[in-house]
């Protein structure tokens, strides 16, 4: 089987960085222009929501008023959040782009998140790392849920064989549903499932890689 049939596909929050701080930051500033909602977006916020789509965050974020209001002020927020994001960027995970650089040598490398159109692309902005990654995608332009999401770039992309490394629960039976392995982030947001191989840093995702897709 030839390299360009073998996949990676990456979570992004907890997985390949950390970008709490800046987000809650750029929700603050939204917030500050919306009237009926008084509060402050704290980084322990936004860890209760990791993995989440957007709509679940709004209600999670925003519960005193009705959803659709949740929603709405959710948008606003993640409006301000790409423009700061895209700048600012957020924490990497130590070795990142040096790890992804390897495995990019011998496989595709894609990322598929439940996170807002426009998220994955501030990402690659901020850090300038678009150049590794093959395809991408995302509940806010699809509408998918992460599983039908990992299936969908796996087909449009031809992959043979392919994993799936997140950091929560959610990242792993979103791998189940997507029929492919799964390698638990455990320094990222989510607990480890008792059946799955784990790294506890992403220099030594190479070599958990090898041993699933290489045999």
């Amino acid at each position: 089987m030839t390299a360009d049939k073998k996949a990676i596909i990456f979570d992004l929050d907890g997985t390949l960085w950390d970008s709490r701080e800046a987000v809650a930051k750029s929700y603050n500033k939204a917030l500050k222009n919306i009237k009926d909602v008084d509060r402050i977006i704290t980084v322990d916020d936004l860890t209760k929501t990791m993995g989440k789509t957007m709509d679940v965050i709004a209600r999670i974020l925003f519960d005193k008023v009705s959803p659709e209001r949740a929603l709405q002020i959710l948008e606003e927020c993640s409006r301000v959040e790409l423009e700061e994001v895209a700048v600012s960027g957020g924490v990497l995970y130590p070795e990142l782009e040096k790890t992804l650089f390897e495995l990019k040598k011998s496989y595709k490398l894609m990322i598929v998140s439940n996170c807002q159109e426009g998220y994955i692309e501030a990402f690659f902005s901020a850090h300038k790392l678009g150049y590794l990654f093959d395809d991408y995608e995302n509940w806010g332009r699809t509408g998918l849920s992460k599983g039908e999401n990992i299936a969908l770039v796996i087909e449009r992309n031809k992959i043979e064989k392919a994993v799936y490394v997140g950091d929560t629960d959610g990242d792993y039976i979103s791998a189940c549903e997507a029929n492919v392995p799964f390698i638990h982030a455990a320094y990222g947001f989510g607990k480890p499932h008792d059946s799955t191989p784990f790294i506890k840093e992403i220099s030594k995702l190479p070599e958990k890689v090898r041993q699933i897709l290489d045999n």
